[in-house]
């Protein structure tokens, strides 16, 4: 069904009913990033499939959310607000009820592609929904929520998942996300301002998920080859031709265009960089107090949710400071405080204690939940009002893909340097490279159009 597009004109009064909403579906669409993972070794034993095979029950959600990011915001620009969160949600839980009583793996594989799909429109929902729901000078504080509960839901996912594959089973990490599904339908049911329809995609967005997924797949495998194989080089021109011929077509050309216009080409750099660089410390991290150091599972996770503890107390404040000073300052004041904290962890040594860690990474969640509701803002109030999901799905589009590029980066790194405490060092350099990298693009300032 077609109809009239929603013209993103906010609601008569802040509505933070609808920001915890964008909150909670950002949470749990960013826990599906992580939780499935450490369940692969029972839902291969239970599914009777191979571990190769159980990891596409990750794979299946993660592929389509990077696919369907840009098509999904140029699709959402065109239809209402509120059937679209009503579908995606809808949509969104279902699937992963689909997923929980899978009988097999092709069934799992299907309910998972599914809900990546349904996963896009989350993601480029949220900040959207956030911006719209109050009013300009209280947008900082708005979009601070879905920035920090949706990095949350991607760093708690470990936790999460295996507190409830030991004690309920794998079936329960896609049960978990029903309540809160079922709780952002029925504000999004009351709250949510009435008016706009959906409408049919166009027909060349399959074509461009096809482009943008090919391309990325291609990159990944060649970091997976990468310390063993000269085979990753091929690979990795492979994922040229699908990019060229995106960049050229009509859909690449309109987001090159929107970024130049706005002039946040290097804020959305900034994103891909600081979540690569938080994926590689994280993966390096537990690899080390795991193998090396000998660290229980147990330890091990809450060492490492120090760093969303940091976040989750700055995350308010960067919102705040967002609103009531220049954004660029603060994010890139945020940005620094990250970098910082990765760049001491490279010295990471046999000797360390937990709390050793915990105390950097705590700092370095502190930097990253100051700056992300700033660069947000500094997105969202760049692009043209008509536009704020396109600019909204390249932000999400260039955050998953720093998410998914991150563990291939730091195996890549791990490899190369020859493995052991080196080669967990090698990486964590890598890291502080790539979020200082971060902070000269945020910080190298452009002219951005305000609405």
């Amino acid at each position: 069904m077609s109809g009239p597009a929603d013209t993103g004109t906010p609601v008569r009064r802040d509505r933070w009913d609808l920001v915890a909403v964008a909150g909670m579906l950002s949470f749990v669409a960013m826990l599906d990033m992580n939780i499935v993972n450490i369940a692969l070794p029972d839902l291969a034993r239970s599914l009777h499939v191979s571990l190769e095979t159980a990891q596409w029950a990750a794979l299946g959600y993660q592929l389509p959310v990077v696919a369907l990011l840009l098509p999904a915001g140029r699709w959402l620009d065109q239809v209402g607000t509120r059937p679209a969160l009503l579908l995606a949600t809808t949509g969104f839980g279902t699937c992963s009820a689909a997923a929980a009583l899978a009988p097999s793996a092709p069934w799992l594989l299907a309910a998972r592609i599914a809900q990546g799909g349904f996963g896009a429109l989350l993601f480029v929902l949220m900040p959207v929904l956030a911006a719209r729901s109050v009013s300009p000078r209280l947008r900082g504080r708005a979009m601070s929520v879905p920035a920090t509960l949706g990095p949350l839901g991607a760093v708690t996912g470990p936790a999460v998942g295996g507190l409830l594959l030991d004690h309920l089973g794998w079936r329960a990490i896609f049960l978990v996300k029903l309540p809160v599904c079922l709780a952002a339908l029925v504000i999004a049911h009351r709250s949510a301002p009435r008016g706009g329809r959906l409408r049919p995609p166009d027909r060349s967005a399959l074509a461009e998920a096809g482009l943008i997924g090919s391309a990325t797949g291609a990159v990944l495998l060649a970091l997976t080859f990468a310390p063993g194989s000269p085979l990753w080089l091929l690979l990795a021109a492979a994922a040229v031709p699908p990019l060229v011929r995106w960049l050229r077509g009509p859909a690449g050309r309109s987001l090159t265009a929107l970024l130049r216009d706005s002039g946040t080409a290097g804020v959305h750099g900034t994103v891909l960089c600081v979540a690569a660089g938080f994926a590689v410390m994280r993966y390096l991290v537990a690899l080390h107090l795991q193998d090396q150091d000998r660290v229980s599972a147990t330890v091990t996770g809450l060492t490492l949710l120090a760093f969303p503890l940091g976040m989750a107390l700055a995350g308010p404040l960067g919102g705040r400071l967002a609103d009531r000073f220049a954004p660029r300052k603060v994010a890139v004041a945020g940005t620094a405080v990250t970098a910082f904290g990765l760049l001491l962890l490279v010295p990471l040594g046999d000797n360390w204690s937990p709390p050793d860690v915990a105390w950097r990474l705590g700092l370095a969640g502190l930097g990253m939940g100051l700056y992300g509701g700033p660069v947000q803002k500094l997105v969202m109030t760049a692009a043209p009002s008509e536009r704020m999901a396109a600019a909204g799905s390249g932000v999400q589009l260039a955050r998953s893909l720093g998410f998914t590029l991150g563990p291939a980066l730091a195996t890549a790194a791990w490899g190369l340097a020859g493995g052991g405490t080196g080669g967990v060092r090698a990486g964590l350099v890598l890291a502080a490279a790539i979020a200082w990298l971060a902070v000269l693009l945020l910080g190298a300032r452009r002219r951005t159009r305000v609405n």
